[in-house]
């Protein structure tokens, strides 16, 4: 492994930070890259792979048809098309022509947030036209509702940690304006692990990363109903073809998928029992407090907190963390108020102690 990072000039990385996408999201088992290789190594009617594949995952998610796309970013541009053009070949040649007017989706305000991207750009690519519900802070179903008018094309949600989650109406409750409009609703779960939840709950496509809580490789898909994904894979012939994605990684997503249904994923019970030695680490080393705490959007995901001294800043230690190599990556989004957090879904045993000995390294200069 060493001497594939010295022959490309890469630098090692040690990914503390969870499933992200600028790290390469994350591992795939061995029966994904079977997988993957399988595709590689044959070939295939592309049209006919991307029907069966879908209708393959179809029978084990319980829905009517899934379409695997190359990303979730994909899957929000994708569906947000299809929406638009429902079916029209004319549209999928020219997405973006005046003489579609309804072309309005609804956000709830709070929900429009940059992951890697802002949500919006990826809506407007799709050629839609955002328009926010509610607050920054607040959107209630009365809030969505109000925002319906002749020009909606669709209701958009997004299920993530990066959005605000206090005072937001649910799924379900988008769901009942949706059906009472009769407008689609759209989720984006990208990251979320519950694979039967949101279609379940009312929603008519729902948008899931292979890459992220699957852990497959760089894929997405798009679940629901029958027409609508069939208005989805449509747009492979217009703006999907610059999201296509191919066929080794058509087959490691399906792979991983039914690797996931099998199996699951690491326990939060589980991630909690590794933490605790290296929680117990942490807080032997000087100007540093460290705790186990919850997701702050409440799924299953425990992590170690860190709280650094006044001494030294977190946003300090974040950038020496990544300096040397190993590169080590944490979550860094409560910086500002001097705590580091640490995701160890991909992380061992023997990473763990690097980053130990690391932070004892840049805490003796404190």
């Amino acid at each position: 492994m060493d001497s594939f990072y010295k022959k490309y000039g890469l630098k090692e990385v040690i990914n503390a930070s969870g499933r992200m996408t600028i790290l390469g999201v994350s591992k795939v088992s061995e029966s994904v890259i079977a997988a993957q290789r399988f595709g590689g190594e044959h070939f295939f009617e592309m049209a006919e792979l991307s029907i069966q594949m879908g209708a393959y995952l179809a029978k084990l998610l319980k829905v009517d048809d899934v379409q695997i796309v190359s990303s979730a970013s994909a899957g929000i541009a994708q569906s947000v098309a299809a929406i638009i053009g429902q079916g029209s070949k004319y549209h999928v040649y020219h997405p973006y022509t005046e003489t579609i007017v309804k072309r309005e989706v609804i956000l709830p305000k709070g929900h429009n947030v940059d992951y890697g991207t802002p949500v919006e750009v990826m809506v407007e690519l799709g050629g839609g036209k955002v328009v926010e519900a509610g607050y920054a802070n607040m959107c209630t179903p009365e809030h969505l509702e109000m925002m319906i008018n002749d020009n909606t094309a669709a209701i958009l949600y997004i299920k993530s940690h990066h959005t605000v989650q206090k005072s937001m109406l649910t799924v379900t409750d988008a769901a009942k304006i949706a059906k009472k409009h009769n407008v689609p609703l759209i989720v984006d779960a990208a990251a979320e692990e519950d694979l039967f939840k949101y279609i379940n709950e009312g929603a008519d496509l729902v948008i899931y990363s292979g890459a992220k809580a699957m852990e497959g490789p760089s894929a997405g898909m798009v679940i629901g109903q029958k027409n609508y994904i069939n208005w989805v894979r449509l747009q492979e012939k217009g703006i999907g073809r610059a999201m296509k994605i191919g066929k080794d990684n058509i087959l490691g997503l399906v792979q991983a998928v039914e690797d996931y249904l099998n199996t699951g994923s690491e326990s939060g019970e589980s991630m909690r029992q590794r933490l605790e030695p290296f929680v117990r680490s942490l807080n032997t080393i000087a100007n540093l407090s460290a705790e186990i705490v919850q997701d702050s959007a409440g799924r299953d995901i425990f992590r170690a907190s860190v709280k650094v001294a006044d001494k030294k800043s977190a946003k300090e230690v974040i950038a020496e963390l990544k300096q040397n190599a190993p590169a080590i990556y944490t979550r860094e989004y409560q910086a500002n108020n001097g705590i580091i957090e640490f995701d160890v879904r991909s992380v061992n045993a023997a990473e763990m102690k690097k980053i130990i000995d690391r932070l004892k390294e840049i805490m003796r200069g404190v």
